[in-house]
């Protein structure tokens, strides 16, 4: 097959949709947000300049979520993208930042385009080699921890996450914990890495389905941290948008029930997608959380390109994520749709060697 399409990154496929295509490409849950994300909406109020650092009233809602906290450990970015964005770039250039490899795709970019840079440890059947991580943690300032993980699925066990919590403390380290996945766990309880030196990243865009509005946050007990990061927000993107943290506080008072009713469907459409992709014959690590899949493939670049071009069908190549040997699925998508991917990749497979 001759290569029309140059795949490059995931911005080919970013937003691609209609005209028949099945796209396991971008983790956007195509469930709908709850219902009360819409009911605090006041454009008349929020046509204006916020608070840099966020809306006072979320902020102290958000504090209710972190035991000691205030509204003064929290700062409202423009999704979890900025907060970390933000972090990274407060930091002296030069230092260095452990990534857990596969990563999502863009922290690498992220990383280096605040000066920083990036060392990686390579996860043993997708998740943290510990003794790899404490061989490379000392020289760092930062660890990158992303669990549930994009793109793997895995969730750390709690063990090897307060090993990590208490070698971090002990080394003055930062923890950057990214946990916009963290109430789409089917496995177990989430563990939440504590202490002075931990900095939490998170998001509305995966547990109240509102990617679009681009509304995330950061914590932090230390207060520099708050402060060095407002400091470069004022010159940069300045507020984050009102009427996203309208929605985002008004879509906290939605029942429990809402996100209990979507862990189910992610563990649905989870045990749909890994059962498919094992009976065509595919290698992959089960996930337990988030809603991503990331199977062996060989001939990978040829094979995504061959499913977008003639069967339009969208993967992402594992290349993108630190992993060549492998492809990427998001399963935010009906399981009717996933069952007619399935079978375009069934017909691609005849014509490229994957497995």
């Amino acid at each position: 097959m001759s290569e029309i399409l140059k795949l490059k990154s995931p911005a080919d496929f970013i937003g691609k949709q209609g005209n028949g295509v099945i796209s396991f490409g971008s983790g956007q849950p195509d469930l709908p947000p709850p219902k009360e994300a819409f009911q605090g909406i006041n454009l008349t109020r929020d046509l204006r300049y916020g608070l840099i650092q966020g809306e006072t009233k979320l902020r102290e809602t958000l504090a209710h979520e972190y035991p000691g906290s205030t509204a003064d450990n929290f700062v409202i970015t423009n999704g979890a993208s900025e907060a970390l964005d933000l972090i990274f770039r407060s930091w002296k250039q030069g230092e260095k930042v452990l990534l857990p490899r596969p990563y999502y795709y863009s922290y690498p970019p992220i990383v280096e385009l605040a000066g920083l840079v990036p060392v990686y440890t390579d996860l043993v059947d997708g998740r943290i080699d510990l003794r790899d991580f404490n061989r490379k943690i000392k020289d760092c300032r930062a660890v990158l921890i992303n669990s549930p993980s994009n793109p793997t699925g895995r969730v750390e066990a709690i063990e090897t996450l307060k090993e990590i919590e208490a070698t971090t403390q002990k080394l003055g380290v930062y923890v950057v914990s990214d946990e916009v996945y963290k109430d789409l766990i089917y496995e177990r309880e989430n563990y939440h890495i504590q202490g002075n030196h931990v900095i939490t990243v998170n998001s509305f865009s995966k547990t109240y389905c509102m990617c679009g509005i681009r509304v995330g946050y950061l914590w932090s007990a230390d207060k520099k941290v708050v402060e060095d990061v407002c400091e470069i927000k004022t010159h940069t993107s300045m507020n984050t948008n009102l009427v996203g943290q309208d929605m985002a506080l008004c879509a906290m008072s939605a029942p429990k029930e809402y996100i209990r009713k979507q862990q189910g469907i992610w563990r649905e459409r989870r045990d749909f997608i890994t059962k498919g992709l094992i009976d065509l014959g595919f290698d992959l690590w089960k996930p337990e959380g988030a809603f991503y899949v990331l199977p062996k493939c060989k001939n990978a670049r040829e094979f995504v390109t061959l499913l977008y071009q003639e069967y339009k069908v969208i993967t992402y190549l594992g290349e993108w994520f630190g992993a060549p040997d492998r492809i990427r699925l998001s399963y935010a998508l009906d399981v009717k749709q996933i069952e007619e991917g399935l079978g375009r990749i069934r017909q691609a497979m005849k014509k490229v060697r994957v497995i």
